[in-house]
């Protein structure tokens, strides 16, 4: 089966009724996971955002709590993990002032973290490389958003 572009997708479904799109979107919901994330986000949490970048510092929080610290290797991997989670609900919000806070909220938690990051390679390139993608968002926010979050950035660095 040969997967149809997004346009021809949206003409599609332009033609069907309400009760057809609602079944759609039950169905697509039922295949995965991240389908039914992303539809929960814009049901109930795109109304607001700053409860929804608030919910998403609690989770990173409590993963970072959970880490294994018995030695680096586990601790890389839980790292990567909850950075992919963090990366998934940017994707989801597409707003670059909740990139921006979602990022340096982790960046900060990473620092913060015990045994200090600063021991490894591959967790320190994981933050510098945060970093450069923050600074890379900030440019494309307001001037006064920017100033805000380039205080927060020089704290953390």
């Amino acid at each position: 089966m040969k997967t149809a572009t997004v346009t021809v997708l949206k003409k599609e479904l332009k033609y069907k009724s309400n009760d057809e799109l609602l079944n759609l979107c039950l169905t697509l919901s039922k295949f995965k996971k991240e389908n039914k994330e992303l539809l929960t986000y814009l049901l109930f949490e795109a109304s607001d955002e700053e409860a929804f970048i608030q919910s998403v510092k609690d989770e990173v929080s409590e993963l970072f709590n959970q880490i294994n610290t018995a030695s680096y290797f586990y601790i890389k991997k839980s790292v990567r993990k909850i950075l992919r989670m963090v990366k998934k609900y940017i994707r989801y919000s597409k707003k670059k002032e909740t990139e921006v806070e979602l990022l340096i909220y982790f960046c900060t938690v990473l620092k913060e973290m015990h045994p200090p990051m600063e021991r490894n390679t591959s967790l320190l390139n994981i933050f510098d490389r945060q970093i450069i993608l923050i600074k890379k968002a900030i440019g494309t926010l307001h001037e006064d958003l920017q100033y805000d979050y380039n205080i927060e950035l020089e704290e953390i660095i």
